[in-house]
């Protein structure tokens, strides 16, 4: 979703002041916050560390399923790999390769599949073109195929699965000669027809969201500029409505869903002015609309990649502002 090699972010990192995205009016809390409820714990760490742009994840059967992201070894690479967290046993195992390397992917499951759609390629957004292609992991077979591309090439969307239909929303277009913008379109993929449909673009575009699925609503968090702004969609009436905005804005959060509880996590407090990130989180309540503070994450992060298994949301990999593309391989799992 971000890199810090492109060239726009090399200048205004050499800036000495950090500007930060204003939050929102009705709450200005920022990054300082004071720790809340539930507790935090270290895990395994993955076998192969990921910077930002981040990996994407999903759960099948117990398993945490971590797909692509950035090399560790300051070349910017996009990784194509797939590493698999049992957190019965508490270790990882590595499995078959995507055909295709990937930063910042979108990803959701299926009846047992998972599905990764978009990235781009080596080099990051804006120094590398965003990618349109989905590709669909079997676990029991450790197989991958290829299916119908999207519509549209992106990098940094989220997304979300929805009565069997993945949503791909937002994300940022990218090419190789240093050109991107950020998107607001939405694109469904049916898995039965192999087929793509265009819905209702998000009022805000933006990318390296957070999102996740509530009551069969699509809930999206965290936009580029570092934003505190909240985004619900509806399939059944294919629209959006705007939501209580998160108390810290925020880029490139991880987020998942527990007791029907939303929690953000993470991210940077500003973009492109990255020099530091966030240990915060948030949750929000849809039956009030409402976001209270959570415990501080133990390692600082942002672009993480997040799922949640058996009432846990693990979260692995992703950047520090110190770090950038070295990345970490830490997995932190917090219980509310």
């Amino acid at each position: 979703m971000f890199r810090s090699s492109g060239p726009r972010l090399l200048a205004l990192l050499a800036a000495t002041t950090l500007v930060l995205a204003a939050c929102s009016s009705k709450n200005a809390a920022g990054p300082t916050e004071q720790a809340g409820p539930g507790t935090w714990t270290s895990k395994a760490s993955m076998p192969t560390a990921t910077g930002w742009p981040a990996p994407t994840a999903g759960v099948i059967n117990g398993i945490l399923y971590v797909v692509g992201g950035t090399s560790v070894d300051g070349t910017g690479t996009a990784l194509p790999t797939l590493q698999a967290y049992d957190p019965v046993s508490n270790t990882w195992t590595t499995k078959a390769s995507m055909s295709t390397g990937r930063e910042g992917p979108a990803a959701g499951v299926i009846n047992g599949v998972l599905y990764v759609a978009g990235g781009v390629g080596s080099g990051g957004i804006g120094r590398a073109d965003a990618i349109a292609a989905l590709e669909a992991y079997n676990p029991v077979t450790d197989t991958w195929t290829t299916k119908a591309p999207m519509p549209t090439a992106r990098a940094g969307g989220a997304a979300g699965v929805i009565n069997g239909i993945l949503f791909v929303v937002g994300g940022t277009s990218s090419s190789v000669t240093g050109g991107y913008a950020d998107l607001n379109s939405v694109e469904a993929y049916n898995p039965t027809t192999n087929t793509w449909a265009t819905k209702a673009p998000m009022p805000t575009a933006g990318f390296g969201m957070a999102s996740a699925v509530i009551n069969g609503i699509l809930y999206v968090a965290g936009f580029s500029a570092a934003s505190a702004a909240v985004e619900a969609y509806d399939p059944a009436t294919d629209t959006w409505t705007t939501e209580a905005p998160m108390l810290t804005a925020r880029a490139g959060p991880t987020a998942g869903v527990i007791n029907g509880t939303l929690y953000v996590v993470g991210g940077f407090p500003a973009y492109p002015q990255v020099v530091t990130s966030l240990a915060t989180v948030e949750a929000y309540n849809p039956a009030t609309n409402t976001w209270a503070t959570k415990a501080l994450m133990p390692t600082a992060r942002g672009t993480p990649a997040g799922g949640v298994v058996n009432g846990v949301l693990y979260v692995a990999g992703g950047g520090t502002a110190t770090s950038n593309d070295k990345g970490v391989g830490r997995v932190e799992a917090f219980t509310p």
